[in-house]
């Protein structure tokens, strides 16, 4: 194991044969000698520059030798290689010529922290939303098959994402087709943010610490040595070493038992043994899956001693000792979310919590630690876990399940059909809400408010401070026959916002004493910008209030009143401006009559690049100085004149104040 590099710069700099790799191709002309050398130097230009940057640095430590053996193998981009996730691509990216952007790593206009299809030919899928790797694959395969064009699609999924239901389903189909030209890499860590769940997690773990399991490597490893390169023979022998210690080490059987080839196990660090392996299963001619077993953190003492995750994800940190850099460590909204749901779970039975594949991350842990038979972590399988928390509720608990914003999109069916349309008291916390900064398009929780408005009876609240938080889970706990949604960012905590008065459950956060023109309506962190607008319009002379809702859905019937007695209506949400709450308000508002000019302050219905959640905003001019300048101007000037202008870079179009 090579040590750890100094802190500020690598034993090995300039990466002298590291420099020498622009292009796939260069890797086919190195020695094995040099290729392990180049592995060591993969290594330290990744902790030097992930330590700077942030990212995800245990899951690409891992795959550094089964990166490099991929590429060796076979001809990218002509041969698409397909990564689940992306969070291991860092090593894909660095062979393929992006080295010179390392510096500027999931920063804004810097290099995507996921693959990039607009960075590189060979980036063929930019997704990272987990187990879609083998559906994506099996379609370009067909399609290849097809149009009878050359190339072999190569798919990388790790254990943690064969935990989805969608995985399984791919594989179905794939093991049906014989000729498929496709290559499945499982990349086996035993995790997937944390230790990966669920049965087929204890399959793969039986194999891993089988005692057997190092002598039927070496065997593996002996045979291939004398295997042919090529062919039907070659995948044979492979398959037969497999078959004949099927026995030993059980849990390989099971792939097998679908009707897929089986090449494995393979030590994922051992880069002739994987190449080898590769080859044989190319030379095959149909789908044949390798299985690749591997370490998180590979490499790098800090990242393989830390139990919660093997620094799948880090901050800013030391290179040498891998703590963080940076002053104290500040309030998160998780942080508040997971001491208030053990304290009221302390004194509530009925409380279980829901996570899929993310109990640390969410902050479930706490909860996890204090009532482990009340946890249930599903594995990736956000539908699952939906509808599960449906069959909780209808035997009598009160399921909090709690998930990254943008997750939730792939359940919202059973929202709809299964929590919904059952009256479930099924709680969902989402975290990451809104603009979450460097992970980029897929991590943006930009749409949940969007998509919620249509199911019916559901009940929605994004809180602007700690203290609305906690009310907010107190209250949800009481919701018995609907579901109840809780929203917020992965940003610090801000200061708590008092209320100067409240209205039949609306918070008056500013009304000032002149005669009131203008309602800001701020939804959850946004409540801060609106208070800002509200001074600036103050400052202006314009009378305005600045209310939060507190409680978004159901729309409540004192805020329609309220609006009615003003001449402008302003809506700021960290949420796409279409279909959003600004949107469903101003639709109520035409329901009930109220003929009040309008306009929603929203996020454009676009995908989002990375960046600071402060950099983004200021882009979509979601700050108080347009907003403000917007309602000034449609005040004094009348909204004809206003409707000419674009103050607000995120409404594609202008709609214009209504």
């Amino acid at each position: 194991m090579p040590p750890a590099p100094k802190a500020g710069g690598s034993q090995h700099a300039p990466y002298g044969l590291l420099r020498t790799v622009n292009d796939p191709a260069d890797l086919r002309r190195l020695s094995p000698d040099q290729l392990s050398e180049l592995a060591a130097e993969i290594r330290a230009f990744l902790i030097d520059h992930v330590s700077q940057t942030g990212g995800h640095l245990g899951p690409n430590l891992g795959v550094v030798e089964l990166t490099i053996a991929i590429h060796r193998v076979f001809d990218s981009p002509r041969d698409p290689i397909i990564f689940d996730t992306g969070h291991q691509s860092y090593v894909h990216k660095i062979v393929t010529g992006r080295q010179a952007g390392f510096p500027d790593l999931r920063q804004k206009g810097g290099l995507s922290g996921y693959p990039s299809r607009a960075e590189s030919e060979h980036d063929w899928v930019e997704n990272s939303h987990a187990s879609t790797s083998l559906s994506y694959a099996a379609g370009m395969a067909r399609g290849l098959q097809l149009q009878r064009k050359p190339g072999t699609v190569v798919a990388v999924v790790g254990d943690g994402a064969l935990t989805g239901g969608m995985a399984w389903e791919a594989l179905n189909n794939i093991a049906a087709d014989e000729d498929l030209p496709l290559i499945i890499v499982v990349n086996d860590n035993g995790r997937s943010y944390t230790p990966t769940v669920g049965g087929l997690a204890r399959h793969l773990s039986g194999l891993r610490t089988n005692p057997r399991y190092e002598q039927v490597l070496e065997l593996v490893r002996r045979h291939v040595s004398r295997a042919p390169l090529f062919g039907r023979a070659a995948y044979d022998l492979l398959h037969g070493i497999k078959a004949g210690l099927k026995d030993v080490v059980a849990p390989q059987g099971m792939f097998s038992d679908l009707g897929m080839k089986y090449v494995g196990p393979v030590d994922g660090h051992d880069e002739a043994a994987v190449e080898k392996a590769l080859r044989h299963a190319r030379q095959y001619g149909g789908p044949v899956l390798v299985h690749c077993l591997t370490r998180k953190g590979n490499g790098y003492p800090a990242a393989e001693n830390h139990e919660e995750d093997q620094f799948h994800s880090v901050g800013k940190i030391d290179a040498r000792t891998g703590q963080a850099i940076g002053g104290p460590a500040s309030i998160k909204w998780t942080d508040v979310f997971a001491e208030e749901l053990l304290k009221l779970g302390a004194v509530d039975e009925r409380v279980v919590a829901i996570s899929a594949a993310m109990v640390h991350p969410t902050g479930l842990n706490r909860f996890a630690a204090a009532f482990p038979d009340r946890v249930m972590d599903v594995g990736i399988a956000e539908q699952h876990a939906t509808t599960s928390a449906a069959g909780l509720a209808m035997a009598g608990m009160h399921p909090v399940v709690a998930i990254y914003a943008t997750f939730l999109n792939r359940a919202f069916d059973q929202v709809l059909m299964d929590v919904a349309l059952h009256r479930c008291g099924v709680t969902f916390v989402l975290d990451r809400a809104g603009i979450t900064g460097p992970d980029g398009a897929s991590h943006h929780g930009m749409w949940d408010m969007s998509i919620l408005q249509v199911v019916p009876g559901l009940q929605l609240t994004a809180p602007r401070d700690g203290t609305r938080l906690r009310q907010a889970l107190a209250t949800a706990l009481t919701i018995v026959d609907a579901p109840s949604v809780i929203r917020y960012s992965n940003q610090q905590v801000p200061a708590d916002l008092e209320a100067v008065a409240s209205d039949r459950g609306i918070d008056i956060l500013l009304r000032t004493e002149l005669q009131p023109r203008v309602l800001v309506v701020a939804y959850g962190q946004m409540c801060g910008t609106g208070m800002a607008v509200g001074r600036r319009l103050s400052d202006q002379g314009i009378g305005v209030t600045v209310v939060d809702p507190v409680w978004a859905l159901p729309v409540n019937p004192a805020l329609i009143e309220l609006a009615a007695q003003h001449q402008l209506v302003v809506s700021i949400e960290d949420n796409d401006v279409v279909g959003g709450c600004g949107a469903r308000l101003a639709q109520e508002l035409r329901f009930a009559g109220v003929d009040v000019p309008f306009r929603e302050f929203g996020i454009a219905p676009d995908f989002l690049e990375h960046g600071t959640r402060a950099e983004l905003l200021e882009q979509l001019g979601l700050t108080s100085q347009r907003i403000a300048r917007y309602a000034v101007e449609a005040v004094v000037r009348g909204p004809e004149s206003q409707a000419r202008r674009q103050p607000n870079a995120s409404i594609q179009g202008d709609l214009g104040p209504r």
